[in-house]
């Protein structure tokens, strides 16, 4: 009997899920709105409901599915299957997914945090295919990032390694969510960047935006930056040109760090492509270390948002054949 491996990327609006054969070719892919406001019972039922619609959809029963993989946002514990706390989840709270799951499958389902598993899809099948020492950020509402060392994925002692977005940048900077200030991902994420633009028109700049939207900041969107760039618009250059040289400092402290061989940016914001990543680029090379830095690529990710359920996917089969998520014993 052919067999088949499920990926979900959950997220707050929508759930993906695709239905992958042993080979990883897309068999079928479906997307449901999450409803997360209905509390996490319901989500979980969402999730069940598109993996049924899922293998209905292409006449594939349930007993030829070997194993799922979740891409779940927040912090979580992998190895028990738990996911601990999600911020845009109302009452997401140790939720054990994978014990949630059990009287509904026979096949085993894995869970890790979503951007790891975009890591994951881009390291196996985009990308960073090929590369023992990577780095992936997912620039979205946030920052987010997955690490490859020696070609192991970096865990951590508490599983939450990478957070690379909350490296501080200035000492009394934006507040964040984390409880600290300046962090990196309140400047460079999509949100941060039209954050830095609509200060800049608080001051008086004008942009070509500001006809757009008929002078309603609220509606201002990082594509509408990227758009006004190509037209030329000062103040998107400007801005483009901060954000890029901002996560180019940032990206040299990861790279005199990990000594990576790529860094691949990733999530909704890469869509800015080498608008963004010149600057980025230009400003790794003045302030990395020469040496790490001229071994390090700086890429565009490949899978777009397809990333997610791949990779999802593909971590259940490598937790499946035996892959351990690592983790320091607690004292």
């Amino acid at each position: 009997m052919k067999t088949y491996i499920i990926g979900v990327d959950l997220g707050g609006t929508n759930i993906k899920a695709a239905l992958f054969d042993r080979g990883f070719n897309a068999i079928g892919e479906l997307s449901v709105p999450t409803e997360a406001s209905l509390g996490p019972a319901h989500v979980l039922s969402r999730i069940r409901l598109s993996v049924q619609q899922l293998a209905d959809a292409k006449g594939i029963p349930l007993q030829s599915i070997t194993c799922m993989g979740l891409g779940i946002p927040g912090l979580l514990d992998p190895e028990e299957g738990m996911s601990l706390f999600s911020p845009n989840f109302p009452g997401w709270e140790h939720i054990h997914i994978v014990n949630e799951m059990k009287p509904y499958y026979d096949f085993p389902v894995f869970i890790d945090n979503d951007v790891r598993v975009n890591l994951y899809g881009e390291w196996q099948h985009g990308a960073a295919k090929g590369y023992k020492n990577a780095v992936l950020l997912t620039l979205g509402t946030g920052l987010g990032a997955g690490i490859v060392i020696d070609g192991r994925v970096v865990y951590g002692t508490g599983f939450s390694a990478g957070e690379i977005g909350h490296m501080n940048m200035f000492r009394q900077g934006r507040p964040c969510r984390c409880g600290s200030s300046g962090c990196l991902g309140r400047y460079v994420s999509a949100v941060g960047m039209v954050n830095t633009f609509t200060e800049k028109l608080a001051e008086g700049r004008p942009s070509i935006i500001q006809v757009w939207t008929n002078g309603n900041n609220g509606q201002i969107t990082a594509q509408m930056i990227s758009e006004a760039y190509d037209l030329e618009d000062p103040l998107a250059v400007e801005v483009m040109h901060e954000t890029g040289v901002l996560l180019g400092y940032g990206l040299a402290n990861v790279i005199n760090l990990l000594n990576p061989a790529a860094v691949i940016i990733g999530g909704g914001m890469s869509a800015a492509g080498e608008r963004l990543l010149r600057s980025v680029r230009e400003t790794v090379a003045e302030h990395a270390l020469k040496l790490s830095a001229s071994k390090c690529r700086i890429l565009q990710a490949e899978l777009g948002n397809r990333a997610g359920t791949l990779g999802a996917a593909a971590y259940a089969l490598r937790r499946l054949k035996g892959e351990k998520v690592h983790c320091e014993p607690s004292e």
